[in-house]
C-alpha cells in the first residue's frame, strides 16, 4: 500500500505572538510512502541532494516514531518527498518534514493515533509547538505546551480580507542562532507589551477589525534582538507598510518576511523586493492564501 500526504508551510509568531501563533500557507510539500525493507528517502526540490536518502532524513525519523507509538515493529519505507517549502528560512520546513512523516506512517498503519498524539508528538520533536500546529491543523492555531508534555491547539479561521506576502531572501538563517540571540528574562513591560497585542491581534483577526494589526503585528520579545542578525529588516518593513501593508513581522526565526495586506498585495511584494535588493540581497516575494485543512492525505 502506497500514501500521499500533503503538508502546509508555516509562519510562526506573527510578531506579538512568540512561540504561540502559528499560519499555515498554501505552499505544499507532499510526501509519499509504502513500506519496505529498509529505508529509501528520494528527495525532490528543495533540498534535493542535500538532505539524507536514508533513516536519518527527518521525515523517515517521523515515520518511524508514528511505528513506534503505535506498538508495532519498524522494517522500513521507501519514501518520495516532493519539497516545495524552501529550508532555513522560517517557513517551517521543519515542522513540515516531522508532521509529513508522522501523517504518513499513521496513515500507513490505518490511522491509529489520534490528530493530539500527533501533534504531542511533533511539538516534541521540533522542540516548540507552533509551526507544527499550523501544519497538523491548518488555518491560525494558537498552540500551548503543558506540563505533562501534552500540546493544547486550537486552529482560528482567517478573515479571506487579509492577504500574506511573504519575502524569502537567498540568505539562510538557523533557528537555533536565532533562538541564541534571544535573553533569558525580559522587562516585564515588555512582557506586558506582547500580551496586549497578542490579545489585540487575535481578536482583530476574529472581528476582521484590520485596521488594529498595525498595533497588533508590534512585538517586543523576539523581534528586536533578532536585528543583529538581520540589520536590513527595518528598511524591508517599513517599505512594505509604505507600500499598503498592515504590518510586517519576521516569519518564524527568519529571515523571510510576512506582511499582512487588506488590499493590492502586488505593490507591497515589490516594494519588499526593491527594499531587500537596496541592503545588497536578493529575495522573492510571493502572496499566499491561509491552508485551511493543514495535513492532509490525498489521492
Amino acid at each position: 500500500m502506497s500514501v500521499r500526504v500533503r503538508v502546509p508551510a508555516t509562519s510562526a509568531n506573527l510578531g506579538s505572538g512568540f512561540d504561540a501563533l502559528g499560519l499555515a500557507l498554501a505552499l505544499y510539500n507532499e510526501v509519499t510512502a509504502q513500506e519496505s525493507e529498509g529505508v529509501t528517502v528520494h528527495v525532490e526540490g528543495e533540498g534535493a541532494g542535500r538532505l539524507p536518502p536514508n533513516q536519518h532524513n527527518v521525515v523517515a525519523r517521523g515515520v518511524q516514531m508514528a511505528y513506534e507509538a503505535a506498538g508495532r515493529a519498524f522494517k522500513g519505507c521507501a519514501l518520495t518527498c516532493l519539497n516545495r517549502i524552501p529550508a532555513a528560512r522560517g517557513l517551517g520546513s521543519s515542522a513540515a518534514a516531522w508532521v509529513g512523516g508522522l501523517v504518513a506512517g499513521n496513515a500507513l498503519l490505518g490511522d491509529p493515533l489520534s490528530r493530539p498524539a500527533l501533534l504531542a508528538m511533533a511539538a516534541r520533536a521540533e522542540g516548540h509547538p507552533d509551526n507544527v500546529a499550523a501544519a497538523l491543523y491548518g488555518g491560525l492555531t494558537v498552540s500551548c505546551a503543558r506540563p505533562d508534555g501534552r500540546i493544547t491547539a486550537v486552529a482560528l479561521p482567517v478573515p479571506a480580507a487579509v492577504r500574506w506576502v511573504v519575502l524569502v531572501p537567498t540568505v539562510t538563517s538557523a533557528t537555533a542562532e536565532a533562538r541564541a540571540v534571544l535573553p533569558a528574562s525580559v522587562p516585564r513591560s515588555d512582557a506586558v507589551f506582547n500580551v496586549q497585542r497578542v490579545a489585540l491581534l487575535l481578536a482583530g483577526l476574529q472581528t476582521e477589525r484590520l485596521d488594529v494589526l498595525d498595533v497588533a503585528l508590534d512585538d517586543r520579545l523576539h523581534q528586536p534582538y533578532r536585528l543583529r542578525l538581520f540589520p536590513w529588516m527595518p528598511a524591508v518593513v517599513d517599505a512594505a507598510r509604505r507600500a499598503g501593508a498592515l504590518g510586517c513581522v519576521l516569519s518564524g526565526a527568519g529571515p523571510s518576511l510576512l506582511a499582512a495586506v487588506g488590499d493590492d498585495a502586488e505593490p507591497v511584494a515589490r516594494a519588499m523586493e526593491t527594499a531587500l535588493r537596496a541592503a545588497g540581497i536578493e529575495g522573492t516575494a510571493r502572496t499566499f492564501a491561509v491552508d485551511t485543512e493543514g495535513a492532509v492525505r490525498v489521492p
